[in-house]
């Protein structure tokens, strides 16, 4: 089996998780790493995601790291900022996939950089996409799959709630373990800004139904749950007074209407919380109206670690320029399982010398 030389940029907590699925794949090597984190700059990867040290050495910079297939990019949300990152990489004629949430369907977002991402990335022969869960599944290609079950559709609607207790660096921008005075004022400065990604959502979701919407209009971030006892994380610690969830919506407006109504609960989450449990779809067709429920929900945190490494692949092999997750055929982002080293695959025999 062939195996795509990759290097990972960012280990934080969802970095890490990638790379440590990477390790795993027996069609992957991981040949370097790159962080900021002077903490972590200069150790043996394997150890630092508490293996057995493997020769690959984090640098801090990524113009350090050696020639490679794919680089995977596990940074930040703002694609401004990502692009920093990105470009020099496509540049050095890397495939490129990150899972910045604004990268996911730029191209009503942020039309310029889309366009110099895409050219880069021709130039050099190279593809870059915006894979993640959510944009890049949950609420663009997952909806727009289940809309190849109706002729016409009249409008989409999905209600998300995603667990964050798993996640580290991100929980800043969404207010979690504030007072409520204290939120109101972060909000109102800026540091509170929710979920990168609807507006990229909302197009991927109009580009694919053909729809040339009128607006994409994101809310605020708002409170949903002030919790009464501690809520532990792995990366955070939430005490009573605090706010333990936050809701943020947005919508996508044709022709004066609704057509996309997205709304998610981002949260560390109790049974006995008021927040209903579950993801739910709604695809309003002409001919029928198509529901899809998850009773528990999708964990955030697993499937975007999923999507990244099992779109690992697809982007190596797809055609070069600018891609999002609903581009690529489905049986390329398809869990590969039977990849994982170290284990048998599925209806195979073993001997039994």
């Amino acid at each position: 089996m062939l195996k795509n030389r990759t290097v990972v940029v960012g280990l934080g907590a969802t970095g890490r998780a990638i790379a440590s699925s990477l390790l795993r794949r027996a069609d992957v090597e991981i040949v370097g790493a790159a962080d900021r984190d002077p903490r972590v700059v200069g150790q043996d990867l394997g150890v630092l995601l508490a293996g057995a040290a493997n020769g690959v050495v984090v640098v801090s910079d990524p113009a350090e790291l050696p020639a490679a297939d794919l680089a995977i990019v596990a940074t930040v949300s703002d694609l401004h900022r990502a692009a920093d990152v990105l470009l020099p990489l496509l540049e050095r004629s890397y495939n490129v996939l990150s899972i910045c949430e604004e990268l996911a369907h730029p191209w009503r977002s942020h039309p310029d950089l889309a366009r110099r991402l895409d050219d880069t990335a021709k130039a050099h022969g190279v593809t870059v996409l915006g894979g993640g869960a959510n944009p890049g599944v949950l609420m663009d290609t997952l909806p727009l799959l289940l809309t190849a079950l109706t002729q016409r559709v009249e409008s989409v609607r999905i209600r998300r709630r995603t667990n964050m207790a798993r996640y580290g660096a991100i929980l800043s921008k969404f207010g979690l373990g504030l007072t409520l005075r204290e939120f109101a004022t972060a909000r109102s400065r800026g540091e509170v800004v929710g979920h990168h990604g609807f507006e990229q959502a909302i197009g991927a979701l109009a580009a694919g139904l053909g729809w040339d919407l009128d607006s994409v209009d994101v809310g605020e971030v708002e409170p949903a749950v002030v919790t009464t006892s501690p809520r532990v994380g792995d990366h955070m610690r939430i005490e009573p007074g605090q706010i333990a969830a936050v809701t943020h919506a947005a919508r996508g407006v044709l022709k004066g209407e609704v057509v996309i109504d997205l709304e998610i609960t981002f949260g560390f989450f109790d049974p006995a919380d008021e927040v209903a449990a579950g993801d739910d779809y709604r695809i309003v067709g002409e001919e029928q109206v198509v529901d899809l429920r998850s009773s528990v929900g999708f964990d955030s945190f697993l499937s975007t670690v999923a999507a990244a490494v099992n779109a690992s692949t697809a982007v190596v092999e797809a055609r070069p320029g600018l891609l999002s997750m609903g581009d690529l055929p489905a049986r390329s982002v398809a869990a590969k399982g039977e990849r994982r080293a170290g284990r048998t695959p599925l209806g195979a025999t073993t001997s039994q010398d």
